[in-house]
């Protein structure tokens, strides 16, 4: 019986080590080189290369749901308020 409550245990320590977040904000900087999108509060979150890099502008108004992986804010997807969704 340990032994199967330290694998559960063991099981959820792993699943639950990749943290998931949403944010939303301002545009500051988009870096179409190195794939990335500054938002106001400073914070870069890594863009797929999928992504229409032309429909961001710095200015505009977004929402972002993010995984943090190897220390990276990677962005899983992302709103813009008029439009929908733009990945």
């Amino acid at each position: 019986m340990r032994i199967l409550i330290g694998a559960v245990a063991a099981t959820l320590l792993i699943s639950t080590a990749a943290f998931a977040g949403q944010t939303e904000g301002l545009i500051k900087k988009v870096d179409k080189d190195a794939l990335t999108l500054t938002l106001e509060d400073g914070k870069s979150y890594k863009l797929n290369a999928e992504t229409d890099l032309d429909a961001l502008k710095p200015g505009m108004d977004i929402v972002i749901a993010y995984d943090v992986t190897n220390g990276e804010n990677v962005v899983t997807d992302m709103q813009l308020p008029d439009s929908g969704s733009a990945e």
